[in-house]
């Protein structure tokens, strides 16, 4: 999976559809992911930065990166 090309994120966490106009706030680990996204990160390489940078276990993580990605992909920011 990766981000749509055309999607903007700021540090603060303002993420910018322009195809359809649509504006998400996110927090910085939000920000994280999206930028592993955008630069084609896999999966398994995000959740293994997560858990190297956050106190979680791998089961939980794998878990809660599913459900972001699954909104991401309600919120049509992502292909693939």
């Amino acid at each position: 999976m990766k981000l749509k090309k055309n999607i903007a994120i700021s540090e603060s966490g303002f993420v910018f559809n322009p195809e359809i106009g649509t504006s998400f706030t996110t927090n910085s680990l939000g920000v994280a992911i999206l930028k592993q996204l955008k630069s084609k990160t896999s999966s398994e390489e995000i959740i293994e930065s997560i858990i190297k940078n956050y106190e979680i276990d791998a089961t939980t993580c794998e878990k809660d990166l599913g459900d972001f990605l699954r909104i991401l992909d309600q919120f049509n920011l992502i292909e693939g």
